[in-house]
């Protein structure tokens, strides 16, 4: 019989060397997929043996589908109840189009109505869609006005072998894992070899690995295959090959004495991993351990080298570029320092951070991880000789000549903030602010931490470079502030779209207690982008807590309601504070009681700014603080927001609840905001911004703009 077997991109020339060796004959390679021929056993032996395949297809009839009505007459030529019972069930996986048929919704009917209308008119009895586990599941692919009408014998596509229930953030696909392992020798000569990845996750590499080493089919423990209700099933000749295969696997697990070694950060996935493990039968072969990568050393009671593959994050799902390029080097150091002899492979969609670990790859293998185009980089892992300089360090453990550059600058602006920092009683602050055009990053202090917000490097600026000199900033910082390395904190400002300014960041739920002009606040500088607390409107939250004394006060877009709490401190009848984030809210519930602010005066409401505004309301507020993000396109918010445009309607709507003798102050942080004089006419505009920059945000007179609004007399 012909057959042809899927693949991902890139896997061709290895799926093809498989199937040589599983009995396929005549093989040929077509972009993500291998023709073959061979018995109904090999066929069998694809679906249970094959490691890098997706499905296995057998042709059964090919012709003109340039219209639909040739595309039914071509599926009727088949004797479909050679293949399915007149009761049974099938679905129709449908790609391609050509001139009548442009939409595969369309196509798949097509086929299933020549199927079901042939069985019908020779039966009476019609078989039924069944989308999840039907009897018979066809795959008909259009190219060029041609189909080819196939059965897929293997039912769910083959990188599902059943032993992986969880996964984690950005799994990796069981076949891609295997194609990764034998590009890079897996298994090795040295049958005794052990395999490491530190940064396993669900521990599909260390998986995959253990199955081929202990010679394990990978479809052994799938439940069902595409054949398993098809009428031109041998049952007889399966079992036989199932039970040559548990001989085999009861073979290589007694045979087995490599080790597997896999380390994370993260003990949730490590046990996914051990589960997964567990199913697969190789869980006494494995040893998980949860360890940062910073901490990858020598593997203890393991004298020869072995193979180091990991497929580390590369994307802005799991992480910012400079961190995961602070990631990446320190596994290149981590592979210097413990790894020296052993072969390594690292699997990545963003091969440029790879250049950070100052390692020559000795192969490079183009690969594709779903539509992501990717790469294999192999290497060779050997003893360093000369001392290099690392992270901001000369050999010598001193900081660089460039890292000491940018250290006198953070000192002299330290200097210079000094008096005034211990003549307001002033404990965050910003110290830095891209003084330095080549280190475009913001350095804010808080008790004991330091946050660096590095600015997202422009596309022309070479991405090691710039992660040259932001290593350079973060070796310096906590030699010029005297504090640990770990409380330098690492995030990075773009442009936040939708739920972005929401995420959690990470998970430490670390909290900090901070104190400002009398008032506790708490602010997170590890788990969110934002800290809780906008430094550079210190200014105009200690002018609204002067100005609150005995007044009803309405905080919009509040975040953490820092503002409320000011004006509460400051003596305020009551406080309103709005917005739309539930996270945010939960923070400002937990400022306010801090400071002792009762519910009963100081309320709370999660809404949409903007439908709040427009809802009618008898309330009416003294003084109002409104202070919008620049852009907003979150789920929760019933229209898209832009400042610029938008600032009109939000003002005109807050004016409507503003005393008439009340004052409405406007801010936000567009730097190119201008506000529209013309259409707020009637109302007296005051731009106080000068009178709300305090000296640390003095070089940096656009950081916000802010304006007194009144009614006219």
């Amino acid at each position: 019989m012909k057959l042809f077997v899927t693949c991902p991109k890139g896997l061709e020339n290895l799926l093809q060397d498989e199937i040589d060796q599983l009995g396929g004959q005549h093989t040929r390679q077509t972009v993500a997929g291998v023709y073959t021929e061979g018995t109904l056993e090999c066929a069998y032996r694809l679906c249970l043996w094959s490691r890098l395949g997706n499905r296995v297809l057998m042709p059964i009839a090919e012709g003109d589908a340039e219209e639909a009505d040739a595309l039914y007459a071509l599926v009727q030529q088949v004797d479909w109840l050679e293949h399915l019972r007149p009761s049974g069930t099938l679905t129709v996986d449908f790609n391609g189009r050509s001139r009548g048929i442009n939409n595969t919704h369309f196509g798949a009917l097509k086929v299933k109505d020549a199927i079901v209308d042939q069985i019908r008119t020779a039966t009476g009895q019609r078989p039924t869609v069944d989308r999840n586990q039907p009897d018979l599941r066809i795959n008909v692919h259009v190219h060029r006005g041609k189909a080819v009408v196939a059965l897929d014998l293997s039912g769910e596509s083959l990188h599902r072998r059943g032993y992986r229930l969880k996964a984690g953030a950005a799994p990796m696909k069981e076949n891609l894992a295997a194609a990764v392992l034998i590009r890079a020798g897996w298994p090795l000569e040295d049958r005794d070899a052990p395999l490491l990845d530190p940064m396993c996750g669900s521990g599909t590499l260390l998986t995959e690995a253990a199955l081929m080493a202990a010679d394990i089919a990978p479809g052994l423990y799938r439940q069902r295959f595409g054949f398993s209700r098809w009428l031109g099933h041998d049952a007889h000749l399966w079992a036989a090959i199932q039970d040559e295969a548990n001989q085999r696997r009861e073979q290589g697990r007694a045979a087995l004495t490599a080790r597997f070694y896999g380390f994370d950060a993260d003990q949730s996935v490590l046990d996914r991993a051990r589960d997964n493990a567990r199913r697969a039968g190789v869980e006494d072969f494995i040893h998980l351990e949860k360890r940062p990568l910073e901490q990858l050393a020598a593997l203890p009671g393991v004298s020869r080298p072995g193979l180091l593959v990991t497929n580390p994050p590369y994307g802005e799902r799991l992480g910012e570029a400079s961190s995961l390029m602070f990631l990446y080097r320190t596994l290149g150091d981590r592979l210097k320092a413990c790894c020296v002899g052993w072969e390594a492979a690292v699997f990545t969609a963003n091969p440029e951070l790879c250049k950070v670990m100052k390692l020559r790859a000795d192969k490079q293998y183009r690969m594709f991880n779903g539509a992501l185009d990717s790469k294999l980089l192999l290497f060779k892992v050997h003893e360093r000789v000369e001392p290099e300089a690392v992270h901001g360090l000369s050999a010598t453990g001193e900081l660089s000549e460039q890292a000491q550059m940018f250290a006198n600058r953070l000192k002299k602006n330290l200097k210079q903030l000094s008096r005034w920092v211990k003549r307001e009683g002033i404990t965050c602050y910003r110290a830095y602010d891209a003084d330095m055009p080549e280190y475009a990053v913001a350095i804010d202090l808080y008790p004991g931490h330091a946050v660096v917000q590095e600015y997202a490097p422009p596309a022309k600026v070479d991405p090691v470079k710039a992660f040259s000199r932001l290593q350079d900033v973060m070796q310096a910082v906590p030699v010029v502030l005297e504090l640990p390395a770990e409380r330098v904190v690492l995030k990075q400002r773009k442009r936040q779209q939708g739920q972005q300014q929401y995420e959690r960041q990470d998970l430490s739920g670390q909290v900090i207690e901070v104190v400002e002009h009398g008032c506790r606040l708490q602010v997170n500088l590890y788990d969110y982008l934002d800290t809780g607390l906008f430094l550079d409107h210190r200014p105009v939250r200690y002018r609204l807590q002067r100005m609150a004394q005995g007044k009803d006060v309405l905080n919009l877009f509040c975040y953490t309601a820092t503002a409320s709490v000011h004006a509460g401190v400051g003596g305020a009848a009551t406080t309103t504070s709005v917005d739309m984030s539930a996270t945010y809210l939960e923070w400002a519930r937990r400022n306010l009681e801090l400071n002792g602010l009762p519910k009963a005066r100081h309320k709370l409401v999660q809404s949409d700014c903007f439908k709040w505004l427009d809802q009618p309301r008898a309330e009416r507020y003294d003084l109002i603080f409104m202070d919008p993000p620049t852009f907003s396109n979150s789920k929760r918010m019933q229209d898209v927001l832009d400042v610029q445009r938008d600032h009109v309607r939000l003002i005109r709507g807050a004016m409507q609840l503003l005393k008439p003798e009340g004052v409405l102050i406007f801010s936000n942080n567009y730097r190119r905001f201008v506000i529209d004089r013309d259409n707020l006419a009637e109302f007296d505009l005051k731009d106080i911004t000068a009178q709300t920059l305090d000296p640390d945000f003095a070089r940096n007179p656009k950081i916000h703009c802010c304006f007194e609004i009144r009614h006219l007399a």
